[in-house]
């Protein structure tokens, strides 16, 4: 076993601390909206914290182990094709500001009130079919890594039976994530992933330091220049024996960002949980500065491990680690634990102890997050809207607390049986584009063009899903048994962009063709005469549109045009090197010691700034913490904020923003 006493001590420390947190959060969670939004109480650095942190997953972790243990820190150099992507995204608050200002508690509310009650219930069955999918494998992964991580056996012996350790460790894990999950719902999720971010975000710091001071820069530089010519750890453009992970993957991932903003429901309670519009957009512009230490040292592990795996000085932690991953029998596994094995070679006493309880955290954030939203949107997008009258609140939130069982029995039995035989990235996307495929049109479309139709929405969900479908039933069912061993001519991600394009395309043509009457953007948005208090700077405000949303708004504080100018800066500091490292490399070309001597500014840049955004975001954190609490203690939620659609809201919304053939599908749905 590789975790020492003090490990174990840290381990169970922490998470006594979070079952007393759960316990706390408990007398909050008064209402359907508090434990499916938290009330909408949330500020900005406990959302972008507590958002990231579930966004994070152990499973990404692995998955980013793979992709930079293959590509080194070059695929960071393509990685930041997405920095325009990004800060467009953040700045202008797309897609998060208005769906907040619709005030729906899931993406499928907001379907039924912009197109109809049949189409919400379509877009929840799909999202909740590919969500558990693609969720399914996530217990499985993250025990692996637990098993090997820790050096634990992977079969003990009971009742003279021989049991793989993966079932304990799945049925601890996942455990653990039903309970911070029923005990208080949104609330409870938030506030314990914000603890465990904070954590992270400390102990990340640590490990660079520590990875700096024991290996050193200049030995992991040494080992990534043993890589074979057209595999280039270092230098981005000599990399062309790498298929993956290449510029092409980069760039139709930052297209993809743009078009599934917000698509993806494996959070959907962080999408509502905003005390206004305003605050989740702040939420997002944050996100650069939370993750960045996190982020990199992420990337700084598999790139250790892959240089002291071909270092000539580190022959005998080589052998070593090929002898244990020689025991696992699937290739697919073998690669995936190749950095967790490496990793705990490294790390010393203590350390380790606090990098598990990292792994920990990160599934478990996770875990409780994917729980909470699959099992909400079950019930609230599948179950609910075929109710004429909208359950008692006791009801709702019994049947909301089996819904998230079930996704959890669910994840165990299909991380048993189902064998994954991709990258973990390239399975995500695939899996995603099942309902992403077709979701990104009718989200932008809806929220976006007052032009966009019902049946352009249904014309671009199916299209999108059985693209992405039959992709799957091609590559893994059809092709392998008439291909005679030739590889599947395109992967996950290029066959998501794929259907995204022709999703996109379906969506415009059709709405073009079927709409007669321009939707009241007003009504759905509660702008002009439809505004709520409280959810603008001022009643009845009509925030700015267009390019103006990528400036600065009269809704900015002082504080938050700091954080716009601090955002902006950052984005120029990287995004300027790439752009003349690119140009100038294809151009003239660019020695090795130049693409070392930037890896190293990076690497000191994130250092800095990111220590510094850590104590930021502790203090910034805890007081929204605080003031969470406060609000939660007052708040008094009104029996109809359960997100069910009502005739009377449909009248209001679905009557105003509905073409003809909206109006008439909705009347036969009644």
């Amino acid at each position: 076993m590789n975790l020492s006493t003090i490990d174990w001590i840290i381990v169970v420390s922490i998470f006594a601390m979070l079952i007393a947190v759960a316990w706390y959060t408990t007398r909050y969670t008064r209402s359907v909206a508090a434990f499916l939004a938290a009330d909408r109480s949330a500020g900005r650095y406990l959302l972008s914290i507590s958002s990231g942190m579930a966004d994070l997953g152990a499973i990404s972790i692995i998955a980013n182990f793979e992709k930079f243990y293959q590509a080194g820190f070059s695929a960071a150099w393509w990685g930041t094709i997405l920095g325009p992507v990004a800060l467009v995204l953040t700045v202008s608050g797309f897609v998060i500001y208005r769906f907040r200002e619709t005030r729906a508690l899931t993406l499928a509310e907001f379907f039924e009130r912009r197109y109809s009650r049949r189409f919400r219930i379509f877009a929840g069955i799909l999202a909740f079919g590919a969500g558990i999918v693609n969720y399914g494998v996530f217990p499985g992964v993250t025990a692996r890594f637990l098993i090997y991580f820790m050096g634990l056996p992977t079969e003990f012996s009971l009742l003279g039976f021989d049991v793989p350790t993966l079932v304990p460790v799945m049925l601890i894990m996942l455990s653990a994530a039903l309970m911070l999950t029923l005990a208080g719902g949104q609330i409870t999720v938030m506030v314990t992933d914000f603890l465990q971010g904070q954590l992270v975000n400390i102990v990340m710091l640590a490990i660079m330091i520590l990875l700096l001071v024991t290996i050193g820069f200049d030995t992991i530089i040494e080992g990534l220049q043993m890589a074979p010519p057209g595999e280039s750890k270092l230098n981005p453009l000599d990399q062309a024996n790498i298929p993956d992970f290449n510029v092409w993957f980069f760039v139709m991932m930052a297209l993809l960002n743009v078009y599934g903003t917000m698509a993806w429901q494996g959070s959907s309670g962080y999408n509502a949980s905003a005390t206004n519009a305003h605050e989740a957009k702040m939420a997002r512009m944050l996100g650069g500065f939370r993750g960045m230490v996190t982020s990199f040292v992420i990337m700084l592990l598999p790139i250790a491990a892959y240089a002291l795996m071909q270092h000539p000085s580190f022959t005998g932690l080589a052998d070593t680690v090929n002898q244990e991953l020689a025991t696992i029998g699937d290739d697919q596994t073998r690669k995936q634990m190749t950095v967790p094995i490496v990793v705990s070679h490294i790390l010393p006493a203590g350390m380790m102890g606090l990098f598990a309880t990292v792994i920990l955290a990160a599934s478990l954030t996770t875990d409780d997050t994917y729980l909470h939203s699959w099992g909400s949107i079950f019930i609230q997008d599948v179950l609910m809207p075929f109710r004429k009258r909208r359950l008692e609140p006791a009801a709702h939130l019994r049947l909301l607390r089996l819904a998230m069982v079930g996704v959890a029995a669910f994840a165990f039995i299909f991380s048993l049986l189902f064998p994954l035989q991709a990258y973990i990235f390239m399975f995500f996307q695939i899996t995603g584009a099942i309902y992403l495929g077709g979701a990104g049109a009718v989200i932008i479309g809806g929220l976006y063009w007052s032009r966009g139709t019902t049946a352009g929405a249904w014309a671009a969900m199916l299209t999108g899903s059985t693209l992405a479908v039959g992709g799957i039933v091609l590559q893994n069912i059809i092709w392998p048994r008439i291909s005679n061993g030739i590889a599947f001519p395109f992967n996950g991600m290029e066959m998501s962009f794929g259907a995204a394009v022709i999703a996109m395309s379906v969506y415009v043509l059709v709405s073009l063709a079927t709409c007669r009457k321009p939707a009241n953007m007003d009504a759905l948005l509660h702008r002009g005469a439809y505004a709520v208090e409280g959810d603008h700077a001022e009643s009845h405000a009509r925030p700015v549109t267009g390019l103006r949303s990528l400036g600065i708004t009269s809704e900015y504080t002082r504080g938050d045009k700091v954080i716009y100018i601090l955002n902006l800066s950052l984005f120029f500091v990287v995004f300027i090197p790439f752009v003349i490292g690119t140009i100038w490399g294809l151009v003239w070309g660019l020695p090795e010691w130049a693409w070392i001597k930037y890896w190293w500014f990076k690497l000191m840049f994130t250092l800095i700034v990111g220590t510094a955004a850590t104590i930021w975001f502790i203090i910034g954190g805890f007081g929204d913490m605080k003031r969470l609490f406060r609000t939660l203690a007052t708040a008094r939620s009104t029996v109809s904020d359960d997100g069910f659609v009502s005739d009377q809201d449909k009248a209001l919304t679905q009557g105003n923003t509905a073409d003809c053939s909206t109006a008439e599908s909705d009347a036969a749905s009644r």
